[in-house]
């Protein structure tokens, strides 16, 4: 028996003791993440969507982590202002920002999983802009424009 027989043989074994029900078939894959988040620069109270596209078979859930912590969503809790659209995205209906707490400022990543395995996204930060940071970005915006 070679090596590769071994290893699928193997991993069908595991798969079926670890997910009873699943068979491990040979157009199955394990997620890749086919569209990272960017960063965000957003006005407090706007809407702001971070994206992340994931492929794999079977189809891979999607869960997003905040500074390390599962983010909450409307799945989780209905009065939450963060969705899980179903391509995988992030959409906020509103960025929440105040004083003392700064509850959607923060680095995000978007992670896929299925049976086979899992793939995390590169880091994105997700910053609320103060009336100096819109400042300073139409300044330069205008200051492009006519030179």
């Amino acid at each position: 028996m070679s090596t590769v027989h071994v290893v699928v043989f193997f991993t069908s074994f595991l798969s079926s003791v670890l997910f009873p029900g699943s068979r491990l078939r040979q157009e199955d894959s394990q997620p890749r993440i086919a569209e990272h988040p960017s960063d965000l620069i957003v006005s407090k109270g706007e809407p702001a969507t971070l994206n992340c596209k994931a492929e794999g078979r079977p189809s891979p859930t999607v869960e997003w982590y905040k500074d390390g912590e599962r983010v909450e969503t409307d799945k989780d809790d209905p009065r939450s202002h963060r969705m899980l659209l179903p391509s995988g995205s992030l959409f906020f209906l509103r960025i929440v920002h105040g004083r003392r707490s700064k509850p959607d400022e923060g680095s995000y990543v978007c992670v896929a999983r299925n049976y086979l395995g899992e793939a995390v996204s590169r880091n994105a930060s997700l910053e609320v802009a103060c009336e100096s940071t819109i400042n300073y970005i139409t300044f330069s915006y205008f200051s492009h424009l006519s030179s």
